[in-house]
């Protein structure tokens, strides 16, 4: 076994308020190996986009990370200084946001932006940096790069934005990439074609991608495995096809119910009843149990932990003897 690109073990970040402490991720571990691409999935709040932004380290105050560890090619990065932290981010570590805007001065040509970028993070000349710079352009799908690399982030469209801050986040070939919901503000045509370069990506550079989004179909079409994340904690991961295809836990059964299919044949989709939990009110035991059909009273007491099951690892009490014992 190689070694993973980047290992997330038992991470746990939180929230300092006034009244109280608020947990957001929970006791999370995961793996993303060279070339692969892990989904994370999961509505509005489940804490996506926190464990994206604690793996690079932009968890501002009051958030914390209170506990576990955070290995980068084995290197221990999470209790790094920000000045270390900082040479890491953009050239071990890359990151595409949701909204291209915000990740791009409008104020500055493209090619300012990433020739920047490249000799921040690189020994190259000015002329060198700017050669390289319209070869990323140009890997990524823009048109006419050696002309439109002069030209403001105003003058691209949506799509073409997000091309450009994919290229700024590979210009200097890191390791890892975290893309936070690439394909939100983009139209479905556009989409498939961001979907594409990002799993060109892992398979021409060897980049180990963690995508987050709420898209199942994103999902599909991208991921080798998924993450279906739930109040701060993972509840099931595996290979894409088999979550899809056979999910175990009750919340990955509602997700997978709720997409149409072309057949047509569902007389309704599958609703999951409730919403997910705010922080302050997270219930004890398995926090999905009181949404959950199949809950009994180990669900309402214990939290359940991870228990591989095949391909999968499910943290679901259904699937542990000792709770069907229980419930027997």
């Amino acid at each position: 076994m190689t070694e993973p690109v980047l290992s997330v073990r038992n991470l746990r970040v939180e929230f300092v308020t006034r009244h109280s402490v608020l947990r957001a991720i929970d006791g999370i571990s995961f793996d993303i190996a060279k070339g692969e691409v892990l989904g994370v999935v999961g509505e509005s709040g489940a804490g996506k986009s926190v464990t994206g932004l604690a793996v690079i380290g932009l968890i501002d105050p009051p958030g914390r990370i209170a506990g576990g560890e955070i290995y980068l090619s084995g290197q221990r990065i999470d209790h790094l200084s920000p000045d270390e932290m900082r040479r890491i981010r953009g050239k071990r570590i890359g990151m595409v946001f949701q909204d291209p805007l915000t990740s791009l001065n409008p104020l500055y040509r493209i090619g300012d932006q990433l020739i920047e970028t490249i000799r921040t993070h690189t020994n190259l000349s000015e002329h060198a940096a700017r050669r390289r710079a319209i070869d990323l352009l140009a890997e990524v799908g823009i048109p006419a790069p050696d002309k439109r690399i002069d030209a403001y982030p105003h003058e691209f469209s949506g799509g073409m934005r997000q091309r450009v801050v994919i290229a700024l986040a590979i210009c200097a070939e890191p390791e890892l990439i975290i893309a936070d919901e690439p394909t939100t503000a983009l139209d479905v045509s556009v989409q498939a074609q961001i979907i594409s370069l990002i799993k060109r990506l892992g398979r021409d550079h060897g980049t180990a991608v963690m995508l987050v989004t709420h898209d199942m179909g994103v999902i599909a079409e991208t991921s080798d495995r998924v993450a279906v994340m739930y109040s701060g904690r993972i509840a099931e991961i595996g290979p894409v096809r088999d979550v899809v295809q056979n999910p175990l836990h009750p919340y990955a059964k509602g997700l997978m119910g709720a997409i149409p299919t072309l057949a047509g044949d569902a007389a309704r989709l599958v609703q999951i009843p409730g919403s997910m939990p705010r922080l302050s009110a997270i219930p004890p035991g398995c926090s999905f149990n009181p949404r959950c059909a199949f809950a009994f009273e180990r669900c309402r007491v214990e939290r359940p932990e991870p228990i591989p099951h095949g391909t999968q690892a499910v943290a679901c009490h259904l699937y542990d003897t000792a709770a069907k014992d229980t419930a027997a």
